[in-house]
């Protein structure tokens, strides 16, 4: 079985057997099978699909493609992903409040790139934060204190990080097969038992509209059950922003906030609704409702927000800056939108804003971007909210001051009242 005809199977939209995917990832990884055919298979399932049994098979060939991480010795670990989005602070506030009733969190994340943002480009901001540790010592972090967030440093999923470079230049992004089996190997290859996924669909999404983002929870939740892992997904909106902060630094500073009990209404309703399901896979509370409520208490009682200072000390960061937030280094310019009318905010559309904030440094286009953490925009008003004439909607969070201006000009742009 030679690479020509596989992709001549696929190109005649024939199903490929278990050995033929197989055959595919491994040579496609030792670096056998050229970019232009692998382009030419990546394009052929794009247009022709795949069955559910097909992406199972892609999914577990793409997952043992490199190392695999047993975290069986730390019993029930459960796993979130989120699908991207725009302000997405969620497991900076998720898993410290999951880490304090007791169930570990193990947890890799990925860096911003586009217009959606990155928990580990989030983490980092935090001076000396070490995301980069090794196998064993991400497994005694847990064993130690419950938790430890890092970047994915480990040689996992190598296929995958082949395949989704080609699949960016390509214009082969947006297939749910692509999608799925892309997440999916990640997180089985990370380990976790048990996996929540945050499913976003609107501008700020892959998914553009509500019926394809379930469309793609189901095929994930499938390939889970298939390949032996208990899989839950919660469908959620990205039409506008998440919260009220955009940019690295100010999204910690809005996570610390949210664990002293001050979380926006949006956040706060992923926040519980994620944290609840992973409660109930973790075998710890059948009741969602009552899931939310301890979620809730140990935000009140501070132990959600001293995990997440465990967190920062075990990995090298500076505590002091979760203590005072008000030590996080400022942007040069800090600028306020004001609109010349009055209303109510009908649209903020979380693409554009998404885009404006890696225009101001707070993102990459290309992997070799540098960030700027200070940068980004600061909302007071979202969709739903109130405006008279002149008040001021956002902040623009700023170093240079020429974008600081066209920034203020283009938000005011965005915003549709």
């Amino acid at each position: 079985m030679n690479i020509q005809e596989i992709i001549a199977k696929k190109r005649d939209k024939q199903k490929l057997s278990k050995e033929e995917i197989e055959i595919f990832i491994k040579e496609y990884t030792n670096g056998n099978i050229a970019d232009y055919q692998a382009s030419a298979l990546i394009m052929a399932i794009y247009i022709n699909g795949m069955d559910e049994e097909e992406t199972t098979n892609l999914t577990i060939a793409m997952a043992h493609s490199g190392d695999i991480l047993d975290l069986s010795e730390l019993g029930n670990v459960v796993d979130k992903h989120s699908t991207g989005g725009v302000g997405d602070k969620v497991t900076l506030i998720l898993a410290p409040i999951i880490a304090s009733l007791g169930i570990p969190v193990a947890k890799m994340s990925g860096r911003g790139l586009g217009y959606t943002g990155g928990t580990i480009d989030k983490l980092e901001a935090i001076p000396g934060y070490n995301v980069n540790v090794s196998e064993k010592e991400f497994i005694e972090n847990v064993k130690k204190i419950g938790i430890s967030l890092i970047g994915q440093t480990l040689n996992l999923a190598p296929a995958d990080k082949k395949i989704y470079a080609l699949r960016d230049a390509t214009s082969t992004t947006e297939s749910i097969p692509l999608i799925a089996s892309s997440i999916m190997s990640k997180k089985i290859a990370a380990g976790a038992n048990k996996i929540v996924l945050d499913v976003t669909y609107g501008s700020g999404a892959f998914m553009k509209t509500k019926e394809r983002a379930q469309e793609l929870a189901d095929t994930m939740i499938k390939i889970g059950k298939l390949a032996g892992r208990e899989t839950v997904a919660v469908i959620t909106p990205m039409e506008e922003p998440l919260g009220r902060n955009v940019g690295n630094s100010l999204e910690v500073i809005e996570a610390v906030q949210a664990l002293k009990g001050d979380m926006a209404e949006d956040v706060k309703e992923v926040v519980l609704e994620l944290g609840s399901n992973m409660i109930k896979l973790a075998g710890k509370g059948d009741s969602l409702e009552e899931n939310r409520a301890k979620m809730l208490e140990n935000i009140q009682n501070g132990k959600a927000l001293e995990k997440l200072k465990e967190l920062v000390v075990n990995q090298g960061g500076d505590v002091t800056f979760i203590e005072d937030t008000s030590k996080f280094k400022k942007a040069k310019y800090i600028m306020p939108v004001a609109l010349e009318m009055q209303g109510t905010v009908k649209e903020l559309k979380a693409e554009e804003v998404g885009k404006l904030s890696v225009f101001l440094g707070a993102g990459r286009i290309r992997k070799e971007d540098k960030i700027e953490p200070e940068v980004g925009i600061i909302f007071n008003k979202k969709v739903g909210d109130k405006v008279e004439k002149n008040d001021v909607v956002a902040y623009i969070h700023a170093n240079d001051e020429e974008k600081a201006k066209e920034a203020v000009e283009k938000l005011k742009e965005i915003y549709v009242v």
